[in-house]
């Protein structure tokens, strides 16, 4: 990846949503149909991407947040990559080392895995943050969002 990873930027293109599901699977169906992919990426090869990566390892890093991926790539284009953040209605149990439910999700979709690693790092630095997460727990809009990463909140 040339440039620096802007999460901002990402969760423009992925969009903040607010659904509900019983499980990570029907989670990730919908993100998949609501998400706005490039063309020629099939929405079906990206639900199955996520869905197989969570069989691997439980994508909940714990304090009620998920960190959906793919295992490889699913996107040709980094002018695509997106984060999609999802706040669930309905918390669900996916198996957290610390045993909480997850109540948001940030499904990143990527065009290469410099670009994964330099998300999770940055994400990761975020969630210690204290406006950070209490946005999240009031289910804070994008704007806001991209403020407080940005720094300017």
């Amino acid at each position: 990846m040339g440039a620096a990873v802007d999460i901002a930027d990402m969760i423009h293109r992925g969009g903040v949503f607010e659904l509900e599901g019983k499980n990570p699977q029907e989670v990730y169906s919908k993100i998949t149909k609501l998400v706005k992919l490039p063309a020629g990426t099939d929405p079906e090869v990206v639900y199955k991407s996520l869905c197989e990566r969570e069989q691997v390892l439980t994508t909940a890093v714990g304090n009620g947040i998920a960190l959906p991926h793919t295992r490889t790539p699913v996107l040709n284009s980094e002018d695509s990559e997106a984060i999609c953040v999802v706040y669930l209605k309905n918390p669900i149990d996916m198996k957290a080392i610390d045993g909480r439910p997850v109540s948001v999700m940030f499904v990143l979709l990527a065009a290469s895995t410099q670009t994964h690693l330099s998300v999770l790092s940055k994400l990761a630095g975020l969630f210690n943050n204290s406006k950070f997460k209490l946005a999240l727990e009031r289910k804070t809009g994008e704007e806001r969002l991209a403020a407080i990463i940005r720094g300017v909140a």
